[in-house]
């Protein structure tokens, strides 16, 4: 192992969306490219949002995903808890000895005078965040609060200094003195915020380098000024990580990719029938490339050529058609057996299998597989396409029989009707030949006029699977009972 640590850290509030997994798989590549160590850790201390639920489906898209982590829930490791919620005694400690050497002080600013102060600020052109109002209260304005019945907050003095570093992504980034006003570090409640956990956390966790969105990166010379507070104070040895600013990803109208929006989530993938290759391997693409217009790999290739100064940091675009067809690769790059367990679920979710599937189902399910590998793009298609082989009671698509049915349709159903009739061996070859032989040949139909009827008749659809191998396995009877039931009707 090299000494590269590197964390994924969310918060358990909703469900997991596809640019933090991004994050997680950038951080996962690079570790593994290393050989260093991922760290995966819980980031609860929002008791208002966070949820037991949340969590336990963090956990559960890792596992789906196959990022495996070195140290974290479940795992466990040298620097545990690895849930915040069980590390707060850490932060309050933190916090004291802040205020203590004078690096952090107590706030009693009300919500309305911060809110009036913030305005007077605008409108005199001046930056609008904290003033620095409570920066030096003396003893006796401090009681004088307390007596009012005031609570108060917990801020980081930030100093007055140009906070520089040289972004593993974005090259050198300089916020000057006084640009980032003084920050709370705990609420009045005394719970912690992000500002103050984080940090402590990545240093109880000697973590390295801090792969993560561009949307923190204003936060940074705020965590650089808690290391160098904490190195002064002897809570912490150094040195301070490294960051790393991933770019942003866009999505419809080139609006950030907002997780609130129900298609980017995980779940959503997930439902949909997504593969966890495919969709990790199209995420990759969103700010990273493997070199020389290569764009099918695996997240371990990704890991073996995975290095910092092949990400982009210009911001990507979600392209939901790209995602799909690289899916379609990979349900294609599966064998046929695979294909077949991983398709299972759906069909027992979406009502064509009985769950448990009896024997002959999953054995239809592979039988069925290689006619439609070819024609999807997600596992939750499958339903669609081969829906009509395990039931009795088709149903026929009103709009697509309108388009398919024509003057002739009665009479192309009556000669497939009978020359399948006559057919000794049911199989493809066989079927094929009958009603080539019949509609085509005798009947001198196109084959599009020809077997759309009988498509329709055997499979409710203008589209499906291979026509003759679906009626093989479809079988002799039930084949021609649904001809003969769509000629009549």
């Amino acid at each position: 192992m090299s000494d590269v640590r590197v964390r994924f850290c969310p918060s358990p509030t909703g469900n997991p969306h596809v640019g933090l997994i991004r994050t997680a798989l950038f951080n996962w590549a690079f570790a593994r490219h290393t050989g260093g160590t991922f760290v995966f850790r819980i980031e609860d201390t929002d008791s208002s949002r966070d949820s037991e639920e949340s969590y336990e489906a963090l956990l559960e898209a890792l596992r789906w995903l196959g990022l495996d982590w070195d140290e974290g829930p479940e795992v466990g490791g040298d620097y545990g808890p690895y849930r915040q919620s069980e590390r707060r005694e850490d932060y309050s400690a933190m916090v004291r000895r802040l205020v203590e050497s004078g690096h952090a002080y107590e706030c009693y600013c009300t919500t309305e005078e911060l809110e009036e102060r913030r305005e007077q600020a605008k409108a005199e052109g001046r930056p609008p965040g904290y003033d620095g109002h409570c920066r030096d209260l003396d003893d006796t304005a401090r009681r004088a609060f307390i007596d009012q019945g005031r609570s108060f907050v917990v801020r980081f003095r930030m100093p007055d200094t140009d906070y520089t570093w040289e972004d593993l992504i974005r090259g050198e980034i300089t916020f000057a003195a006084g640009q980032v006003p003084d920050f709370v570090l705990q609420r009045a409640n005394g719970e912690p915020l992000y500002t103050l956990v984080n940090p402590v956390d990545d240093a109880a966790m000697r973590i390295t380098h801090v792969l993560r969105g561009e949307d923190l990166l204003s936060s940074t010379p705020r965590q650089i000024a808690l290391y160098e507070a904490m190195i002064e104070i002897g809570a912490f040895a150094g040195p301070v990580p490294r960051f790393g600013h991933l770019p942003y990803v866009m999505g419809e109208g080139n609006k950030k990719l907002s997780k609130r929006d129900p298609s980017s989530s995980l779940q959503y993938f997930r439902d949909e029938g997504f593969l966890p290759e495919g969709l990790l391997n199209y995420l990759a693409l969103l700010g990273w490339s493997l070199g020389g217009d290569v764009e099918f790999f695996s997240k371990e290739q990704m890991a073996q050529a995975f290095t910092l100064e092949r990400i982009n940091p210009n911001p990507a675009r979600f392209d939901p058609k790209k995602a799909l067809a690289i899916n379609g690769d990979w349900i294609r790059h599966l064998g046929n057996a695979e294909l077949a367990d991983r398709l299972v679920p759906y069909l027992v979710r979406d009502g064509v299998l009985e769950d448990p599937p009896t024997p002959a189902q999953v054995e239809l399910v592979a039988a069925v597989v290689p006619l439609i590998s070819e024609r999807m793009e997600t596992l939750g298609q499958a339903s669609g396409m081969v829906g009509f082989l395990f039931t009795d009671d088709v149903s026929i698509d009103a709009d697509d029989a309108a388009k398919i049915m024509g003057d002739q349709s009665a009479e192309v159903l009556a000669a497939a009707l009978t020359a399948l009739t006559a057919v000794e061996q049911w199989d493809t070859e066989s079927i094929e030949g009958a009603l080539r032989t019949s509609l085509i040949e005798e009947l001198g139909l196109k084959p599009k006029v020809a077997f759309g009827p009988v498509r329709l008749a055997i499979t409710g659809r203008r589209v499906s699977p291979p026509l003759f191998e679906s009626m093989e396995l479809l079988g002799r009877e039930r084949s021609l009972a649904r001809i003969a039931a769509l000629e009549g009707a």
